[in-house]
């Protein structure tokens, strides 16, 4: 059996390590993997079978998906490799937040563990990306945050940003726009009960942000 592996099926593993990831009871589907990758479920079916003979996915048709042990390896270099080039791109050559995901989709398929060994030590091996995930460390292990959302700050209370749920450009664009970023400083003025909305406090403006926003905004309290 052929065991080189094809970006698009790197894009698979990596994109079922992230619905794992969100789903700690690893309730995970054909059709959110298929949403996640953007394709047909049965496109996701298909590429499942080759992964799963490969030994890189556990697929039973109908049944949750899961990751080998070999197939995890895969999906953390592979997000080790994302969030480096991400890192990169953001403190050395002045991309915006926004703009380096697309890059360092294209960046990660590189297959140079000698050149991402290089990347992690010119940076002075960080811990986390410019959306304060965390980065996986050459044994792919994890180090664990504990953080809540914005909307879990209680009312009078304050928090700083250390990372964002959507990493949409979209969103990064918004959250720039409002004039925060990793570390900014935010103070509860007011919980909405009607709408579940914020008032907030961020340097010397006051802001009205969606639940939506507080729900993809994550905190430590200060």
């Amino acid at each position: 059996m052929d065991r080189r592996i094809t970006k698009k099926e790197e894009d698979y593993l990596k994109g079922l390590m992230y619905l794992l990831w969100q789903n700690p009871e690893n309730k995970v589907g054909t059709n959110q993997l298929a949403d996640t990758v953007g394709v047909a479920p049965a496109t996701a079916n298909s590429m499942l079978k080759k992964l799963k003979e490969k030994n890189w996915v556990n697929y039973k048709k109908y049944g949750n998906l899961s990751l080998t042990d070999e197939g995890q390896i895969i999906a953390m270099k592979l997000i080790r490799k994302h969030r480096l080039w991400e890192t990169f791109l953001y403190e050395k050559l002045d991309f915006r937040w926004d703009e380096v995901h697309e890059i360092a989709e294209q960046l990660e398929h590189i297959r140079s563990d000698k050149l991402i060994a290089k990347l992690d030590e010119f940076l002075g091996y960080p811990k986390v990306d410019p959306h304060g995930d965390p980065i996986p460390d050459e044994n792919g292990n994890v180090k664990k945050i504990i953080k809540k959302t914005l909307a879990e700050v209680e009312e009078g209370n304050s928090c700083k940003i250390i990372s964002v749920r959507d990493n949409s450009a979209a969103f990064l664009q918004y959250v720039s726009e409002l004039g925060m970023n990793l570390k900014t400083l935010i103070r509860i003025i007011k919980k909405q009960d009607f709408d579940n909305s914020l008032e907030i406090q961020v340097n010397n403006d006051t802001y009205r942000v969606s639940e939506k926003f507080s729900l993809n905004v994550f905190v430590v309290e200060v």
